[in-house]
């Protein structure tokens, strides 16, 4: 029997690039010829999307791990806007030593967050997460159950959210400015 190794991305995310007016250039799960890719060709930010459960918390793709980990660090040297996308932000704040623990109520569902004093729906897919983030991420929205839906660090551009702007039948404005904006970094 062939085991196949296969890496899927959401085709709405080219869908969205093109509403937030930005070229996608989707980087292999391997670590050493991601890198090779980035330093042949400029890019302004990274996106870790969602899918695939990290391997600390049972997942079988321990070479995106793999491949985040190092693209992580290099990002972080150069400054580089990296926005992690529900398992995305998983990786980033596991990265920084964050436990990640079954939650409940959080797949296929709309969750109300709040960030700071704005209110808003969005879309949840996820059944790992946590109630706070060790520095140097910052908390930046949370759900009413008090579960962690969006952080940043406190000096460089790194943001992760905790739900999916592809998904979204209109693509939210909001998100739009996010990914535009790390993209002009």
């Amino acid at each position: 029997m062939y085991h196949e190794r296969r890496d899927a991305l959401d085709q709405r995310w080219q869908l969205l690039a093109d509403a937030a007016n930005v070229e996608l250039l989707r980087l292999p799960n391997n670590a050493a010829a991601a890198l090779s890719l980035l330093k042949a060709i400029p890019v302004q930010g990274l996106i870790f999307s969602g899918g695939n459960t990290l391997t600390s918390l049972g997942g079988d793709a321990p070479e995106r791990d793999e491949t985040e980990q190092a693209l992580l660090t290099l990002a972080m040297k150069q400054h580089m806007p990296v926005l992690g996308v529900c398992r995305g932000m998983q990786f980033i704040q596991h990265y920084f030593g964050q436990t990640l623990i079954p939650v409940t109520g959080h797949v296929s569902q709309q969750i109300t967050i709040s960030a700071g004093s704005e209110i808003r729906q969005v879309n949840s897919y996820h059944q790992w997460g946590s109630y706070n983030c060790p520095a140097p991420l910052i908390v930046t929205a949370k759900a009413a159950d008090g579960v962690v839906k969006a952080c940043r660090h406190d000096t460089l551009p790194l943001f992760g959210i905790m739900w999916h702007p592809e998904r979204m039948s209109a693509f939210d404005p909001r998100d739009l400015q996010l990914i535009k904006g790390f993209s002009q970094k």
